[in-house]
């Protein structure tokens, strides 16, 4: 039964449990929403992400408004007020696993999309497409490929929490690991072999020294050892024959897999001339997660960066339609990494983002997202569906 509000419709998603990897029950309840709420079809992909369609009347582009369907565990349950997944409304907020990281954003989607075709009795030009997305916590990107691939969206909205702002980019991410090998030997006879550990170190003294790119706009780029680990451990008299650093590398416009790589490709060639038997390479991290429909997915952990200018039609256009609507809200860009690293930085999709929530809700205990903001995100949401699709006076 359709939910009367966008609060009621976010408790509903918020109630069912969607740790990345098990999101199919969550899925099989979108289904039932799409019918519910007047999507024309739906269709799950071999990665088991859903996407609705709702058609207008006449021909024109396709809007894809994206969120996520995935959470994170919700670890230290007795420390929640509520049950991370009762979906309790207690006075501005709905509270539960996701509220803010992004069942909020794909409820307001579903509603403004609905409300949308409703209100112009379907008397539009084009398509609207709300997909939930799985795996994003851990692959961001990754899984959004197989929607796009079939809806090739003329516009992108991202649906992660930016407090009502427009997002016009995002930093990048990337895993990177850096392996050395050694020649193991008794700890009492340590010149008898090479210590992977200390030219790890080496390694690391060099790229301590590293310059990194600097964005006017997405700032400098990152680069911190997150984690080291040495083999044999423990290591009980015997000199390491193998060591690995993984470092996370935030990513700005401009670079790319081969140019993030080629510094530290360049330090161990260096070690490589002065030290005679120094053995070492750097990689991206492969990932690998098993979806509920028992496809793998399985890549390179590297999301690029991307931009848009302020200035551009789409932009402006979007940034129009919230005005129009008597938004107070600035563009920025998001500090964190999206599925807009697939669409705007790989596929160069037309790309915005725009969500309820502040974001620095996501993950923690306690998370919600205020009635308040939801209600507001599905005027915007209206009202850029209308600015992008139609010129008419639709007022919401």
């Amino acid at each position: 039964m359709k939910n009367n509000t966008v609060a009621d419709l976010c408790s509903r998603v918020l109630q069912i449990e969607s740790i990345s990897g098990n999101e199919k029950k969550l899925v099989n309840e979108l289904k039932k929403i799409f019918e519910e709420y007047n999507f024309d079809d739906y269709y799950v992909d071999k990665y088991g992400s859903i996407t609705g369609r709702i058609k207008g009347k006449k021909p024109g582009k396709k809007i894809l408004l994206d969120s996520h369907i995935d959470v994170v565990e919700a670890d230290n349950r007795k420390k929640w007020i509520y049950d991370p997944f009762s979906g309790e409304i207690v006075d501005d907020k709905v509270y539960g696993r996701g509220a803010s990281d992004m069942k909020g954003a794909l409820s307001a989607m579903i509603y403004a999309a609905s409300k949308f075709a409703e209100d112009t009795n379907r008397d539009f030009e084009g398509e609207i497409y709300v997909t939930g997305v799985v795996h994003e916590e851990c692959f961001e990107g990754v899984a959004a490929r197989a929607i796009s691939d079939r809806v090739k969206p003329d516009y992108v909205i991202i649906g992660e929490a930016s407090e009502l702002n427009l997002k016009i980019g995002q930093r990048g991410r990337a895993e990177i690991q850096i392996e050395t090998f050694g020649v193991p030997a008794h700890s009492a006879n340590p010149h008898a072999g090479k210590n992977a550990i200390l030219n790890m170190n080496r390694i690391i003294n060099k790229i301590n020294e590293l310059e990194l790119d600097k964005h006017e706009h997405l700032g400098e780029g990152i680069l911190i050892l997150t984690d080291i680990i040495s083999s044999p451990y423990p290591g009980k008299s015997v000199i390491p024959h193998y060591c690995k650093a993984t470092y996370d590398r935030r990513l700005v416009v401009g670079e790319t897999k081969e140019s993030v790589l080629e510094p530290i490709i360049n330090i161990i060639n260096i070690l490589k001339n002065e030290i005679d038997g120094f053995d070492a390479k750097v990689s991206y991290a492969q990932g690998e997660e098993k979806c509920y429909t028992g496809e793998v997915i399985k890549d390179e952990r590297y999301f690029p960066a991307w931009i848009f200018d302020e200035q551009e039609e789409f932009v402006q256009k979007c940034a129009t339609a919230l005005e129009k609507i008597g938004f107070d809200f600035n563009i920025s860009y998001y500090p964190f990494c999206t599925n807009g690293s697939h669409y705007a930085g790989e596929a160069n999709y037309k790309t915005i983002g725009f969500g309820p929530s502040k974001d620095d809700i996501a993950h923690t205990i306690n998370e919600y997202i205020e009635i308040s903001q939801l209600e507001k995100s599905v005027k915007g949401y209206c009202s850029i569906i209308d600015e992008l699709l139609t010129n008419d006076e639709i007022h919401y």
